[in-house]
């Protein structure tokens, strides 16, 4: 078995994959977590990422009616010679046979990555990951306050600062759980503080929002409490804040897969017990996600999390306005199921 247990995969990405192991499945819930991950890893195996000999992209779609192309690409020899990255991206077809065939073929000077959503245990792709001595499956959950830390000093040294512990901590706390929204803040900052070699507690409550807070809380409840009103309304204000679909999306998956979660390993549990239990939960959201585990079963959750993971594909593909047409039809979507579902 090569699956990589989630608290060891920073330390990986630290030290790089073994060579022996040059096809990299990248998954899991938290799609801002995995693209990041897997751009760091097609990104750092080859000399220039620009450079499109080197660097080469391919859609699951695309392997999915040409399953033979992803072996053809991995056998090609650059241009210029060294050393090549494919980076297969995620896709709603299934690519399976193309990464069968590419791990029953010699593999050399090359690295595959392969970026997907949240994998079941026997999802065909990750099981042939796991099972092959050419593959690493590499999972990508939320962020937790260690995580985002090594996230924020690594992101700040790469721009040329350091960061006070106190500074460090308060950001952390702010930040949510969707990698793509963490990095952005974190980017903001490192601009400002730009040329001062150390970010203070005043550059962070200078710059920093809470990702985390009242705008994605409000539509996220909103949706799963079944609102759909409320969820118009919020999500007027969230497009002319001008925030990204992705980053709504991202949040409302989280959410839904920590519901799943919860509800599963509380089963024999009340939704109030349920909620004492949720780690990081603010005070002033227990009451409406009570009422959430109250009103959502977990095949309802689940088929929820499978249609939230829809959204954040069709919306990747589609331009930022089609994008936040799509990640407002499935929270309005949830939101009428949620309100269904009280009745």
């Amino acid at each position: 078995m090569t699956a990589v247990r989630a608290g060891d995969v920073e330390g990986l990405l630290r030290r790089g994959p073994d060579p022996r192991c040059p096809v990299l499945l990248v998954y899991g819930s938290d799609t801002g977590l995995v693209a990041d991950r897997a751009k760091r890893l097609a990104e750092s195996f080859v000399a220039d990422p620009s450079d499109p000999f080197a660097m080469v992209r391919i859609d699951g779609d695309v392997l999915a009616g040409d399953p033979g192309r992803l072996a053809d690409e991995a056998g090609t020899v650059g241009l210029f010679g060294g050393k090549r990255s494919i980076w297969v991206r995620p896709g709603s077809r299934n690519y399976a046979p193309a990464v069968a065939a590419l791990l029953d073929s010699p593999i050399a000077e090359v690295r595959i990555v392969v970026e997907a959503g949240d994998l079941a245990k026997a999802n065909p792709l990750r099981t042939l990951c796991e099972g092959s001595a050419k593959a690493l499956a590499i999972p990508c959950y939320p962020d937790d306050a260690r995580s985002l830390a090594e996230l924020v000093e690594r992101t700040l040294k790469e721009r040329g600062l350091g960061i006070e512990r106190e500074a460090r901590d308060v950001l952390v706390a702010s930040l949510g759980g969707d990698r793509g929204a963490s990095l952005s803040e974190i980017e903001k900052l490192a601009l400002y503080a730009k040329g001062e070699g150390q970010v203070t507690l005043d550059h962070v409550e200078a710059i920093v929002s809470d990702v985390a807070g009242s705008v994605l809380n409000a539509v996220v409840d909103a949706a799963f409490a079944g609102r759909p009103a409320e969820v118009e309304r919020t999500w007027r204000r969230f497009r002319h804040e001008g925030l990204d679909a992705g980053v709504m999306l991202g949040a409302a998956l989280r959410h839904a897969t920590t519901l799943l979660s919860t509800r599963l390993d509380g089963e024999d549990k009340t939704p109030s017990m349920m909620v004492a239990g949720w780690r990081g939960l603010h005070f002033s959201r227990r009451g409406s996600v009570e009422t959430q585990l109250a009103r959502w079963s977990s095949p309802a959750l689940r088929r929820a999390v499978e249609m939230l993971q829809d959204a954040v594909l069709a919306s990747r593909r589609a331009g930022p306005d089609l994008a936040h047409i799509h990640a407002s039809a499935a929270l309005l979507r949830i939101a009428v199921e949620a309100e269904r579902r009280k009745r």
